[in-house]
């Protein structure tokens, strides 16, 4: 849950609060992981006079702020959601008039579409057609350099966002196009201390690595990994399905076995939870859903405690009995000369809402912060973003483990990003000392052998 510890922000904090506070603009807070951007959100939600909302795109990051999910707040349904109708119940619409400030944590996981069915929302709800986000003022943290938001697989829904939008990113949705949006970047790194660890990150961030500042990430890496407990934060879901079965059978004990219920047009590659979920009593476990009842939301981790015909798991020295729950695919069919998409229910998925969790994936690492990690991208990385958030969980190099040495390949910049950022060079506080001193792209970008990545 969010601290409600008062913490000094920093000066450059300070005016970013400032700015908040005592105008309507619609601001974007960014910054390298570490600079404080979760630690001003707190401050805000605690001492702002403004009555505000705070949400996040998933459960843990919601968590977190002690917010709600976006969809769980807005009472939207998963998918694209386009032009369909929006159903509001009266209390949604009280709640959604009662607010001046919305603050979005972690917008980087959203897409375009979900930011536009929040204005939508927002018009709706406060009877307000014409005016963006109903009036409401829109405060948006977090780092595009980081995990993008998930494409969709279907052709039909990438067919519509390629009709619709430059990109899926949030900042590219429709609602800011006629909106001024204020881009402050954030620049003092609070996470890690060590000078060297953070031109290290910064330079995996904008994609410019040399050959020596790999050898010297490589090198760390590549120290024996500790024999206990450390969390693994892996590129696929493979990876972390047999660290966990791994750790799983070194539990003594037969392990109880729940399949799930299948029904409608659900691949293997689709499936929301384990297809046979094998537990025993000690297992380290995760929730794939949010309770409707605020016992635990997607991302929480627990231990079982105790198996019958239900699955009782410890979460924070508190058990709960947990029931399977039921998940419903969508068949969305695009019309490209109508414009108009269709979606349909053609399949449901029942099973317990539990994961082994002694590994996670990159993309449910974001955010968080460990003392040490081991970091394994499989073959290479996938996706933009994706070496800088595994490496920036970490506090220090001390705490760094490779499962293999990171080569070029792994260093992929977004270029929707570089050329959305472009436009928030002039209003970042210090940017012009950062140029200087800690961003590598100047001073760096030279640099050639085999170990080097440049811009993308």
């Amino acid at each position: 849950m969010v601290s409600r510890a008062t913490v000094q922000l920093s000066k450059e904090q300070q005016a970013v609060y400032d700015r908040i506070e005592h105008t309507r603009e619609h601001v974007f807070i960014t910054g390298r992981a570490g600079t404080g951007k979760s630690t001003l959100l707190n401050h805000l939600s605690w001492h702002t006079s403004k009555t505000i909302v705070v949400c996040a795109p998933t459960g843990v990051a919601a968590l977190g702020v002690g917010g709600q999910t976006i969809h769980s707040l807005f009472r939207l349904p998963t998918g694209i959601i386009a032009d369909h109708e929006i159903k509001q119940s009266a209390e949604l619409k009280r709640m959604l008039n009662s607010i001046d400030t919305l603050v979005i944590d972690e917008v980087s996981m959203v897409n375009a579409d979900l930011m536009d069915a929040i204005d939508r929302s927002l018009r709706l709800a406060r009877s307000r057609p014409h005016d963006p986000f109903g009036g409401v003022q829109i405060i948006m943290f977090g780092d595009p350099y980081q995990l993008p938001p998930v494409p969709p697989r279907d052709p039909d829904e990438r067919a519509y966002f390629d009709d619709m939008y430059r990109s899926l990113w949030f900042f590219d949705a429709l609602a800011w196009q006629s909106v001024d949006l204020e881009i402050i970047e954030l620049t003092e790194i609070h996470r890690q201390s060590d000078d060297r660890f953070k031109y290290l990150l910064n330079g995996v961030r904008h994609g410019y690595v040399t050959a020596e500042m790999a050898a010297e990430l490589n090198g760390m890496g590549a120290r024996p990994q500790p024999s206990d407990n450390i969390i693994t934060l892996a590129a696929t879901n493979a990876v972390v399905n047999r660290i966990n079965s791994a750790k799983l059978a070194a539990i003594t004990g037969s392990a109880l076995k729940a399949v799930a219920d299948v029904n409608g047009e659900f691949t293997s590659t689709m499936f929301p939870a384990d297809e046979t979920l094998e537990l025993k009593v000690g297992a380290q476990v995760m929730f794939l859903r949010n309770d409707p009842d605020g016992r635990w939301v997607n991302g929480t981790l627990g231990v079982v405690t105790h198996i019958e015909n239900t699955v009782w798991v410890d979460v924070d020295g508190e058990e709960h009995e947990v029931h399977p729950a039921l998940w419903e695919r969508y068949k969305y069919r695009y019309d490209t000369e109508t414009k108009t998409l269709t979606k349909d229910v053609v399949a449901e998925f029942e099973q317990f809402p539990l994961r082994l969790a002694w590994a996670i994936t990159i993309h449910k690492s974001q955010g968080q912060t460990y003392e040490r990690a081991v970091i394994d991208l499989g073959p290479r990385a996938f996706s933009a973003g994706q070496t800088y958030v595994a490496l920036s969980r970490i506090r220090s190099l001390d705490g760094l483990y490779l499962s293999r040495p990171l080569t070029p390949r792994d260093i992929i910049v977004d270029n929707d990003v570089a050329r959305f950022m472009r436009g928030s060079r002039a209003d970042r506080p210090g940017a012009a000392a950062e140029q200087t001193a800690e961003n590598p792209s100047d001073a760096k970008a030279e640099a050639s052998g085999p170990e080097k990545a440049t811009a993308v």
